[in-house]
């Protein structure tokens, strides 16, 4: 019997989809803006297992975009924060949080060998490539955030494979990147061409793209409207994923 928590979405996938993605395991590493709500959108479509990772604190800046930044969450860790939201939704769904930095020292403690997917929403450059090389070596389907920031209209989206994303300076960074380390595996990116004129608030420094082998994150502005959507497209990957191995 389909749990009743998912039952609208069942009628839509199927009784074998809603079995399929119970079964399934995902590892969200991020959730900031886009990989929190993707996280979200899992655990209420029934995902049986989620992973979420990230070792930044909540704090007020987050809160135009970030689905567990609150005013009684400020100081939580994001981790923390997220997964006693998450297990309110369904207190079924496996839930497992890891407050740490990704990099291919703390890989091993995230069991992506066991995982089903990968979602990299990850907004530091070199600690995407590694979790992008890490993924495809281990054979996994990985879905990944390029850039979000700077940008207002949520329907210029787009998934495409990597190396056929166009107009995202992120996208750009990520595939020289892996071509210096000979990384030419395929996966979906989730990207938009939007590009906005510059306009820097009062008192603001106006940021530039992020610069490769720079391990600092660069501070753009972002609109909740487009990081949310773009975390839902991963999400959705993932979900559409499960209905087309399950055939008709």
């Amino acid at each position: 019997m389909a749990n009743p928590l998912f039952e609208r979405l069942t009628l839509i996938t199927g009784s074998g989809v809603a079995r399929a993605l119970e079964e399934s395991r995902v590892v969200v590493v991020g959730i900031g803006g886009v990989g929190s709500w993707a996280a979200e959108a899992l655990v209420r479509s029934g995902i049986g297992g989620v992973s979420i990772v990230d070792s930044d604190r909540v704090c007020e800046s987050n809160t135009n975009r970030q689905i567990q930044a609150s005013r009684t969450n400020m100081g939580r860790l994001k981790t923390e924060a997220l997964e006693e939201r998450l297990r309110d939704i369904n207190p079924s769904c496996e839930l497992r949080s890891f407050p740490c930095f990704f990099s291919k020292e703390t890989a091993a403690l995230l069991d992506i060998q066991g995982a089903d997917f990968v979602i990299d929403a990850i907004d530091t450059l070199q600690s995407k490539l590694n979790l992008i090389e890490v993924s495809l070596a281990a054979g996994k389907k990985l879905f990944s955030s390029m850039g979000m920031g700077k940008k207002l209209d949520p329907t210029l989206i787009r998934a495409a494979d990597i190396w056929k994303t166009e107009g995202c300076p992120l996208a750009r960074l990520v595939r020289n990147g892996l071509r210096k380390r000979k990384c030419y595996g395929h996966f979906t990116a989730v990207y938009s061409p939007e590009l906005l004129p510059v306009r820097v608030a009062d008192g603001a420094p106006p940021g530039d793209a992020p610069r490769e082998g720079d391990l600092r994150k660069a501070v753009f502005g972002s609109a909740v409207t487009v990081t949310a959507t773009a975390g839902m497209i991963l999400a959705s990957l993932v979900i559409r994923d499960v209905y087309a191995r399950c055939g008709p």
